[in-house]
């Protein structure tokens, strides 16, 4: 009996000196090369404070980004993965556009052999496969098209206005209480379905459909699919063989019906509608092509944070897509749209609520406007409107969609020193992963005096020359930007334009001020929701 204690304290010794060894080697790659990074917590890295909910993904961002502020990049460890964050904006603009060839791609959670749906989408294709999707969809997502998609926003926008009437008048005291995050998810939902899908429907009364239940059921993101996506980024190969999923059969199997189900009938009955599955159907026939014309005379026509196309997605090529590509494109223009933008549409609605003085100058100019247009609005007239403009490139200042750009070295990458201080260059090696904290430099004083206030004049005509172009970047940098931004903001501000011109809107009593980021979600949202009144605008 003895021997056998002895024997299994000899293995448990073995076992631990293994894993000492182990995470040595692991913890050391930043340290050996001069990379300064906080303290890890062996297994955890520095995600311990973000798993136990004590820290929102911003504050991890900020810890890191102001604790080493004589750093060019910072290491951090994603569990046992290391990441390099990177603080120098000159170093960013190399790997974002000079050195793009260096950081092609991003992370990707999935494995397309898994969860193809989910791993075959723009967002995720590497390389060449990337760039040949790139220059398909690019053409689908310029003006021109997104032109004729306003009608349908703006049919979604008075659906919306007419519920919120409805329950105003239906209240005793002429206001109610509004969660914004749903009311924005609503409208996002019922423009995607209607942009990209074809469908009518309406989410303001029929508050259960099918299309918005599924499109929650995949974009609800909490601690659960927190630990999954960590487990996934960690532990790629494992997860590949284990075969870990982050959305469910039904949920896949729905929107592939969906999508394929739609081409299938259009074909057959010769139907043709200016929405995301008609540009699919003409992409993968290679009826798609750029209008440079166009291009050129429209210059950041939908504002300020509009991204610009770069050369690769105005590249030809005879790549030939299978349907769950393109399945896989229209699925992630949905949850992209379903979170991303209608969580900016809910802060903006929260700024423009707590600074009454500039939801009044916003109302006088679409007021203005909708006189000036016979109530009509249009793609066209809306981007004329400057002062919309500033309070939309504000709100994606102040909060980003997202907190970090992320981006996968495909060749080893000199980085050069860390600091002034140190003796050696570090290498990137093939395979690592570096951050761009847009969230710190969206709020470094340095970039933006007083970044917490939340104050559209910094975009004015007088004011916006003195932004440094590589600090803001709602909408990424480099040809690797968000392929809708224009799609993204022109929906924003129909919504802002909706609700400005009919509604008044004001902090009700659970309104979270001063705003704080809740660490219950992987997403930016307020602590305890983003509730407001409303009453109908005299």
């Amino acid at each position: 009996m003895l021997s056998k204690m002895i024997i299994l304290m000899i293995w448990i010794a073995v076992l631990l000196a293994v894993l000492g060894l182990y995470f040595h080697q692991t913890y050391s790659r930043f340290s050996k090369h001069g990379v300064k990074h906080m303290k890890i917590v062996p297994m955890f890295g520095n995600m311990l404070r973000v798993i136990l909910r004590r820290d929102t993904l911003a504050d991890d961002l900020d810890r890191i980004y102001y604790t080493f502020t004589k750093e060019r990049f910072v290491g951090k460890y994603e569990f046992i993965k290391p990441t390099l964050i990177i603080r120098d904006l000159e170093l960013v603009k190399k790997i974002t556009v000079k050195d793009f060839e260096y950081f092609l791609d991003h992370r990707g959670f999935v494995d397309e052999k898994v969860e193809p749906l989910f791993a075959r989408n723009i967002f995720v294709l590497k390389g060449e496969e990337w760039k040949d999707m790139r220059s398909m969809l690019s053409p689908a997502f310029t003006s021109s098209k997104i032109k004729l998609m306003v009608p349908f926003m703006e049919e979604v926008g008075k659906q919306m206005i007419q519920a919120i009437n409805k329950k105003i008048n239906e209240s005793n005291t002429g206001a109610i209480d509004v969660d914004c995050k749903d009311l924005t998810t609503r409208f996002s939902n019922d423009v995607i379905a209607s942009c990209a899908f074809g469908l009518k429907v309406d989410s303001f009364t029929d508050e259960k459909n099918k299309f918005y239940e599924m499109g929650k059921t995949a974009t609800t993101f909490k601690l659960r699919h927190m630990l999954l996506f960590c487990f996934l980024a960690a532990f790629p190969s494992l997860s590949k063989k284990l075969k870990v999923t982050l959305f469910s059969k039904s949920t896949t199997d729905y929107f592939k019906e969906l999508v394929l189900g739609t081409m299938r009938d259009r074909e057959a009955r010769n139907t043709i509608r200016p929405d995301i599955i008609h540009l699919l159907m003409e992409a993968k026939k290679g009826q798609l092509v750029h209008d440079d014309k166009e291009e050129n005379a429209n210059q950041k026509d939908t504002g300020f944070a509009t991204v610009e196309e770069s050369f690769v997605g105005k590249k030809t090529n005879n790549r030939v897509w299978s349907d769950i590509d393109l399945v896989a494109q229209a699925v992630l223009f949905f949850i992209a749209g379903f979170d991303t933008i209608s969580t900016v549409m809910s802060f903006a609605l929260h700024e423009l609520a707590v600074h009454p003085e500039i939801q009044e100058r916003l109302v006088q100019e679409i007021k203005n406007h909708n006189l000036k247009n016979g109530g009509k609005l249009d793609f066209t007239s809306i981007q004329r409107l400057t002062y919309l403009d500033m309070v939309t490139s504000e709100v994606l200042r102040l909060w980003p969609p997202g907190y970090a750009l992320d981006r996968i070295c495909v060749k080893d990458y000199n980085m050069g020193k860390p600091n002034s201080d140190a003796t050696e260059d570090f290498i990137v090696r093939k395979g690592e992963l570096i951050a761009i904290p847009l969230w710190c430099f969206h709020h470094d004083p340095k970039l933006f005096p007083d970044p917490m206030k939340f104050y559209p004049e910094r975009f004015s005509e007088e004011n916006k020359h003195n932004i440094n172009p590589a600090a803001y970047m709602p909408f990424g940098l480099g040809p690797r930007n968000c392929i809708a931004s224009r799609f993204g903001l022109c929906e924003l501000k129909v919504l802002l334009y909706q609700i400005m011109l009919h509604i008044e809107i004001s902090p009700s009593v659970k309104t979270c001020l001063p705003a704080k980021l809740s660490t219950e979600s992987f997403n930016p949202r307020l602590v305890g929701g983003h509730w407001l009144q409303f009453k109908i605008r005299n």
